[in-house]
């Protein structure tokens, strides 16, 4: 398969400038400094046409920050982004229009990432009318394809998202970021404010229009469940780096890396009904003081000295199986 995303070094770093009390202080002997959170650390991966990758981790791991740099929506501290073999405009210059249209985002929350105000109509015809992809005398017409493929029929079009459950304001999400005809399509813990069965429709829903409508998905998630029932390829994170990718098959069926084993290990499973569950020992480090050498081995039962000064590279340990651990167990 050809390469549509290719993610190279990327960082993203946000930096608390100081307030106006602690620049007072400073200077009357203080030595605040600003603190600068470490989000994405330095990752590369690649998204082949018309696959499924999973992005997964805990919250705070960057998930969505690398999923809002992809989108053009944050702009990156460092790296650099090629979609369909194009570099995206970086260091404040505009994106592409046609990459803008080209890669589109389903957020999380439903409710929030519609706008209260405007009928659905509007929510998801703007963006087709303002490009160009449809004047708007033939809007309503357009839109109402576009619902069908979301699952929604027209007796929607002139509702507002606070007349709409959950799940009807997800596909109204849906069937705006299909209206300007992507190729590639973020799905930002799409399904996490969903009622588990209305979670299941929309997986059915990302997988039939993967099919209709050949898409490239992005799909980030902490629910594994969900990640192994779409997903080709899985990406691990763990506080703003990558540290294991390999096939659906290969991560639930031979993990690597420790820290893919203990998120695995917590997957409630009816064969595991006797046993007895515990989180991964310790808590997340904060990103604003991350550990040195591999960011995991306060938490890791077989970390080793090296594992605390030396940055493990994610390098192969099987055909399309990476891992970025010392043991390489």
């Amino acid at each position: 398969m050809k390469s549509l995303l290719s993610v190279s070094g990327l960082s993203k770093n946000f930096v608390k400038e100081l307030d106006s009390f602690q620049r007072v202080a400073n200077l009357f002997g203080e030595s605040t400094k600003k603190e600068t959170v470490y989000a994405v650390d330095d990752i590369s991966f690649d998204v082949m046409t018309g696959e499924v990758v999973g992005l997964v981790g805990e919250s705070g791991c960057g998930k969505s920050t690398v999923a809002r740099m992809i989108s053009g929506i944050l702009e990156p501290t460092s790296g650099e982004i090629i979609f369909k073999g194009e570099r995206i405009s970086l260091n404040g210059s505009p994106v592409k229009k046609e990459h803008l249209l080209s890669i589109q985002m389903v957020f999380q929350n439903p409710f929030s990432s519609l706008n209260p105000r405007l009928k659905v109509v509007d929510i998801v015809g703007e963006a087709p009318v303002h490009h160009g992809l449809v004047n708007r005398k033939n809007r309503d017409d357009y839109v109402k394809n576009f619902l069908t493929l979301a699952g929604l029929d027209e007796q929607f079009l002139n509702r507002y998202p606070h007349q709409l459950s959950g799940g009807q304001r997800q596909r109204t999400g849906i069937a705006r970021a299909l209206a300007v005809n992507p190729d590639f399509l973020i799905c930002d813990e799409a399904i996490a404010a969903l009622d588990v069965s209305i979670q299941a429709q929309i997986i059915n829903l990302f997988k039939d229009l993967r099919d209709k409508l050949e898409l490239t998905y992005l799909f980030i998630s902490h629910d594994l469940s969900a990640v192994e029932n779409i997903s080709d390829r899985v990406i691990i994170m763990y506080l703003g780096r990558i540290v294991e990718v390999a096939t659906t098959e290969q991560i639930f069926g031979s993990p690597n890396h420790p820290y893919t084993r203990a998120l695995l290990e917590e997957i409630p499973r009816l064969d595991r009904r006797k046993r007895k569950f515990s989180v991964i020992k310790g808590e997340v480090p904060s990103p604003i003081n991350p550990p040195s050498g591999c960011h995991f081995h306060p938490r890791c039962p077989y970390a080793i000295k090296r594992c605390k000064i030396e940055v493990p590279k994610l390098e192969n340990i099987a055909n399309g199986h990476q891992s970025a651990c010392h043991l390489n167990i």
